[in-house]
């Protein structure tokens, strides 16, 4: 058995709200089993012993709910979830419903934003409807990627009203609001570049630049400390770091991902400085304030792809969709890795946030679902 620290055993843990801890006390929804992979797969870690495998006895407990998305079958369209600290709410964009649903955490209970258009792609070999699946929080605002449209939509926070969507010239990806500059920076890999947009007016974003790389860009991190903005270039096993100020790449540093490249990444933005770079397989640590010096690695299973950093406590959150796991360590400033808990998942389940309690929510698009795990005790 693994001893958790004990900095983390006597933090205080937001708890889950009532409906959702209820039906994970009484067994309402029990976790899929892990498939042959995941259970096989041992999760490691280069300067820490293994974490707790979600098979064996011992284990830190670290158990999900599973919540269907409102009008969505399977599957869904899921790709970049947000979390909302002011009102407790995780924004999911649903391309096949052309939706962004929104979980209340407290009520556990979805509002429905509609009016998104979305459209129909050929992708290897069968069509699938695309639409909304990328989504950031800003002041007063949130915004929205339509890879359908090529848009970003602003939705009012308070009042749930989607804006008027401004197009851009080549698909959107990923969606960053940049808080220190009142901008949203959205990755376009098609184009390998982002566009930035001025929010000053929180409900029309304007396009303002575009910032230009020799790769596609992959993954987003913003850090307000230093003023720096991150990507990868999945093409390109790098990792890119950019002046925010004058929208300029200041570094590049090389990621040994293999062959399928950098996903996502998360930066560490205290006195700490750490950068997590997503490998498929892996999430590389890096020392951040020198020249992404690697400090260690966190080995968790095949199909990473966004992943979460909880400056609180320390914690990183990774969800595995063909492992079937979602795995949390904790990472001191030194890059020292302390496992602290795994949890089975389903296959296909990745892109997971953490609320400020702790508390995960990783997507589900093979089953059109929503996973909520209770944070590990």
């Amino acid at each position: 058995m693994v001893k958790l620290p004990s900095a983390w055993q006597n933090a205080h843990v937001q708890s889950l709200p009532t409906p959702l801890l209820l039906a994970l006390l009484v067994g309402c929804a029990t976790p899929a089993a892990p498939s042959p992979t995941a259970s096989a797969a041992q999760t490691k870690t280069t300067n820490a012993a293994a974490p707790p495998d979600p098979g064996r006895s011992g284990s830190a407990p670290f158990a999900f709910e599973a919540v269907a998305l409102p009008g969505a079958t399977a599957p869904a369209a899921l790709d970049y979830l947000a979390f909302e600290p002011g009102r407790a709410r995780v924004w999911v964009p649903v391309g096949t419903t052309g939706s962004v649903d929104v979980f209340d955490i407290k009520s556990a209970a979805f509002d429905r934003i509609d009016g998104f258009r979305t459209a129909q792609r050929e992708f290897k070999g069968r069509t699938r409807t695309i639409g909304p699946s990328a989504v950031t929080i800003g002041d007063g605002a949130a915004y929205i990627g339509n890879r359908a449209t090529s848009e970003i939509c602003p939705v009012d926070t308070a009042s749930l009203k989607l804006g008027t969507c401004t197009a851009l010239a080549t698909p959107t990806d990923g969606v960053a609001y940049v808080s220190t500059a009142k901008e949203v920076w959205v990755t376009t890999p098609r184009d390998r570049s982002i566009v930035v947009l001025s929010v000053t007016e929180p409900l029309a974003p304007k396009p303002k630049t575009t910032i230009h790389f020799d790769g596609a860009p992959e993954g987003y991190a913003v850090d307000p400390t230093r003023g720096l903005f991150y990507t990868n270039l999945e093409d390109k096993n790098r990792t890119v770091v950019i002046d925010i100020a004058r929208h300029m790449p200041i570094a590049v540093l090389d990621v040994p991902c293999g062959q399928d490249g950098p996903r996502g990444v998360a930066v560490d933005a205290d006195e700490g400085g750490l950068v997590f770079v997503a490998c498929t397989d892996r999430v590389l640590v890096l020392d951040g304030l020198h020249n992404g010096a690697p400090l260690g690695a966190v080995e968790s299973g095949a199909g990473v792809d966004n992943i979460d950093w909880l400056p609180s406590r320390h914690l990183l959150y990774i969800a595995a969709g063909k492992a079937a796991t979602v795995t949390v360590v904790r990472v001191e400033h030194s890059g020292q890795v302390t496992p602290v808990a795994v949890g089975a998942s389903v296959e296909g389940a990745r892109n997971g946030v953490v609320d400020d309690g702790g508390n995960a929510y990783v997507a589900d698009p093979v089953n059109a679902r929503l996973l909520v795990f209770a944070a590990p005790k």
